[in-house]
């Protein structure tokens, strides 16, 4: 008899790799380095604009240090 292609215990939607879905620190992101991406730029200028504080945005942050910032202001202005 042959096998089955796919076993129930290799089946990732019955038993997932929770490793696969960990959510990593922006110092460990491969594209951390790059500039901050759009989506990131008007967030990060929102959640400046809710915590009234206007030095937190900065057009020049890469997209880990983008991170790292709206995830304080989001802290902040308690939309976390």
């Amino acid at each position: 008899m042959a096998k089955a292609a796919t076993d129930a215990h290799d089946n990732p939607k019955i038993v997932p790799d929770e490793s696969s879905n960990r959510i990593k620190d922006p110092d460990e992101w491969t594209t951390g380095g790059e500039p901050m991406t759009g989506a990131q730029a008007s967030y990060l200028k929102t959640l400046s604009e809710q915590a009234k504080d206007a030095k937190a945005f900065d057009a020049e942050l890469d997209k880990a240090e983008a991170s790292k910032r709206i995830d304080a202001l989001r802290k902040a202005v308690g939309t976390e």
